[in-house]
């Protein structure tokens, strides 16, 4: 490898189902939609386990009652984060394929 992290043969490795280098456009698209979901995944979380857990902050409940709806809140809320995670970056993953190839030869338009 040389000094600026190229290899000394031109080979570089890349995702396969991209087919080529990804633009700086591309990665920063990636780099925001994985902000997006991580972000929209915390807020979606707190709100459950606030909805679930909240109740045990205002009422006169036993231990016990307390203890489950703070555990019930906190599992809810991961489950949902990596729900959430994981449907928001498989959409932009199945949106951002390239355009499809043509079936035959000669034709602009997939479907013609």
């Amino acid at each position: 490898m040389s000094n600026n992290g190229d290899s000394l043969d031109g080979y570089r490795p890349v995702a396969e189902d991209t087919g080529g280098r990804r633009s700086q456009a591309q990665r920063d698209a990636v780099t925001v939609e994985i902000g997006y979901a991580l972000a929209s995944a915390a807020f979606l979380a707190a709100v459950a386990f606030g909805v679930v857990a909240g109740p045990a902050l205002f009422l006169d409940l036993s231990r016990g009652a307390v203890r489950a709806l703070v555990t019930s809140g906190g599992v809810l809320a991961a489950a949902l984060f990596a729900l959430r995670v994981a449907t928001v970056l498989w959409r932009f993953r199945g949106g951002a394929a390239p355009s499809a190839q043509p079936s035959q030869p000669g034709r602009t338009r997939p479907d013609s």
